[in-house]
């Protein structure tokens, strides 16, 4: 009989030892599992962080994107954004050729935009022509077929935005060679300090306040010393030298801004300008001499990163698309 207890209660030992032991590496054995899911998770996350990082930087600058569209959204003309950061859609190409404009450039097809500046072009090259006696209007850059960043301008993107040269058409049609090589004129002396009186005339003037006659006209960007001197010429009607503003570059064409058509309202439209007619303070500071800089001082050049396509307006993605 004792013999036969004692073997139950070895078994039973035995039993219980192997169930604990089991039981052990079971523990055991989740806690290895636990572990490299954790591993793993923390894997996955730097992995999902590195793609992250490496869509970054080798997202398409959103340059090259609207720059491979050839035609235009067709769908009801809208703006949307910024005129230095937007799109926009059903767009219209300007005739190469008018009674009173020529097109130039043509191989970079940036003749198009928003049906409010083509009619804005056409409009103001017959009104020059007729009531100016303005030969004809030769156009430079507007937009692309869908706006968006293009090369060599800041803006330019949604649509409104178009340069005029300072260079009369010709009276006879333009070949497409002369289209690519001819250039403006500039009116400035060689050192661009001031107007060179063989190419000024006085056909310019009139040609400047016929630009901002129209309502729809938000501003014009000139050279500084175009505007001196259109304020020095001006007489007594200054309120449209309100809308022409100084800026670098432009002493051989002039860029003409229109504002956002009523009722688009994804469209964002320029700040609003100081009042008067910008003769007085503000321009004086672009003829302030440049502060010299300190001995020692070295000026490092760090290239502007582009564009892409998330530093757009959302709506510029449907725009691709359509």
């Amino acid at each position: 009989m004792n013999y036969v207890l004692k073997s139950i209660v070895v078994f039973m030992a035995l039993s219980l030892g192997i169930t604990t032991a089991t039981a052990h590496k079971e523990q055991a054995k989740h806690k290895d599992d636990g572990k490299a899911k954790v591993k793993t998770k923390g894997k996955a996350k730097v992995k999902a962080k590195k793609a992250r990082k490496t869509k970054k930087a080798k997202a398409v600058p959103a340059r090259v994107l609207f720059e491979k569209m050839t035609k235009a959204a067709d769908v009801p003309a809208q703006a949307f954004g910024s005129y230095a950061k937007g799109c926009f859609a059903g767009g219209q190409q300007l005739a190469k050729n008018g009674p009173a404009w020529q097109v130039m450039r043509l191989s970079r097809n940036r003749n198009w935009g928003t049906p409010r500046i083509i009619s804005y072009i056409e409009k103001f090259a017959k009104d020059a022509k007729a009531k100016d006696g303005w030969p004809g209007l030769l156009i430079g850059d507007m937009s692309q077929p869908r706006g968006g960043p293009v090369s060599g301008h800041a803006s330019h993107q949604v649509g409104l935005d178009t340069d005029i040269w300072l260079r009369p058409s010709p009276a006879r049609q333009l070949s497409l060679t002369e289209r690519e090589s001819l250039n403006s004129i500039s009116v400035l002396t060689k050192n661009r300090k001031k107007i060179n009186p063989d190419t000024w005339k006085p056909e310019h003037l009139k040609l400047y306040r016929r630009a901002v006659s129209y309502k729809e006209v938000g501003l014009i960007f000139v050279n500084p010393v175009i505007k001196q001197r259109l304020c020095k010429d001006a007489g007594k009607d200054r309120k449209w030298l309100r809308k022409v503003r100084p800026w670098r570059g432009h002493y051989s064409h002039f860029h003409v801004r229109l504002t956002c058509a009523k009722g688009d309202k994804q469209c964002k439209n320029q700040p609003k300008m100081a009042a008067g007619d910008g003769c007085g303070a503000d321009l004086a500071k672009w003829f302030k001499p440049k502060k010299k800089k300190k001995k020692g001082f070295k000026f490092k050049f760090v290239p502007k990163k582009e564009m892409t396509l998330a530093g757009l307006p959302r709506a510029c993605r449907r725009v691709l698309k359509q």
